[in-house]
């Protein structure tokens, strides 16, 4: 499901007025590793490149509600992400740091602050949501959807910058990381074709706050990717908890609209390449959405939201996301040529920094 938007929370309370009660918060375990290289000097160095990684990441609980096939029920899901194909029902580890490593302690605390300080942003900006757009459902969906997009072209703005410094080579995180803007650009233009977008205040907010919120996550990207990614996570559970209530309040009503074009043209239309390409979770050509009304929409807009926040919690694992297109028939996924760790030790200036002190500890010891 890109400042108001920036960071949509998980909170359930703190969307009290706009729905119906009776929708319960969820929660999933992931970890969190993102693939990044960092060409210091100070990395070059060869005890860096042959000691034993000495970070693992600890499972935290955050909100994080998926959808299975029946529409109008949410399941919780409580997994680490995945290091199979898509599709296959394997799971990796759960990325729990083992109990002998000193640095388990200060990684835990990293981890929790990162988390802390994204679900502190999302609470206090969904209570502001809350009060401007309590009873404007399609201007606040213009908001978001306004601001959803951003998260992906500033991850692949540091991505091409990193590839063009020689740090970084991965053609499948920008693939689906276009992909994702992609999709929430169809969902910004069907919000506009819905009138979302009609009081000059609601374009101007959305826009000014875009331009905001693609810096800061610039900076949080290269700061640490992980971190990046269950901000975004936390976004995108918003956006699925949202469009869930709106559907259960508003149901009887949306299956009486039609369906606006442009949303029909890009979920039954043409090639759907991107459309398989930005959930990771699943097989290319196992989900064609049907569109006879606008209840229709914000069904398959819901849903498409589920699957945004699947393929983030699973980007927070080290080298996990590969196109879905990029999957034979009998690819297990051990194989991974593309998703060489060996290019991508570090992950972040955080990540950088923390292995270098403790590569240092190691030649001293």
């Amino acid at each position: 499901m890109a400042a108001v938007s920036m960071m949509f929370g998980v909170s359930a309370s703190s969307h009290a007025s706009f729905t119906p009660k009776g929708i319960g918060n969820s929660s999933a375990l992931f970890t969190s590793k993102t693939p990044f290289r960092f060409s210091s000097p100070i990395f070059f160095q060869p005890s860096f490149w042959s000691s034993p990684r000495f970070l693992s990441r600890e499972s935290y609980r955050v909100k994080a509600t998926v959808i299975q096939e029946t529409e109008d029920q949410v399941v919780i899901e409580e997994s680490s992400p995945p290091k199979s194909s898509p599709g296959s029902g394997g799971g990796g580890s759960n990325g729990e740091p083992p109990q002998n490593t000193s640095s388990n302690g200060l990684e835990k605390w990293v981890i929790k602050l990162e988390q802390s300080v994204n679900i502190f942003l999302t609470d206090t900006v969904i209570k502001m949501l809350d009060t401007l757009y309590h009873d404007r459902h399609y201007a606040r969906f213009f908001v978001l959807e306004t601001i959803a997009r951003v998260p992906y072209f500033a991850f692949m703005s540091v991505l091409h910058m990193y590839e063009s410094f020689g740090w970084w080579r991965r053609a499948d995180y920008l693939k689906v990381h276009f992909a994702e803007s992609w999709n929430e650009m169809h969902h910004l233009l069907i919000m506009e074709e819905l009138g979302g977008n009609a009081w000059w205040f609601d374009r101007f907010l959305a826009q000014h706050i875009a331009i905001f919120y693609y810096l800061m996550t610039v900076f949080m990207y290269a700061l640490s990717p992980r971190m990046a990614y269950h901000f975004s996570e936390c976004v995108e559970n918003h956006a699925f908890e949202t469009y869930d209530k709106f559907i259960k309040a508003q149901g009887d009503e949306l299956m009486k609209l039609p369906a606006p074009k442009v949303a029909v043209r890009y979920y039954t239309e043409g090639d759907l390449y991107l459309f398989d390409e930005f959930q990771t979770s699943r097989l290319p050509n196992t989900r064609r959405p049907k569109i006879d009304n606008l209840y229709d929409v914000f069904v398959n807009i819901r849903d498409d939201e589920a699957e945004h926040c699947k393929t983030m919690k699973a980007c927070q694992t080290h080298g996990s996301i590969r196109s879905p297109h990029s999957y034979s028939d009998d690819d297990t996924g051990d194989d991974i040529s593309e998703c060489d760790l060996s290019q991508a030790d570090c992950e972040g200036i955080v990540d950088c920094i923390k292995k270098s002190v403790s590569d240092s500890q190691v030649v001293r010891g």
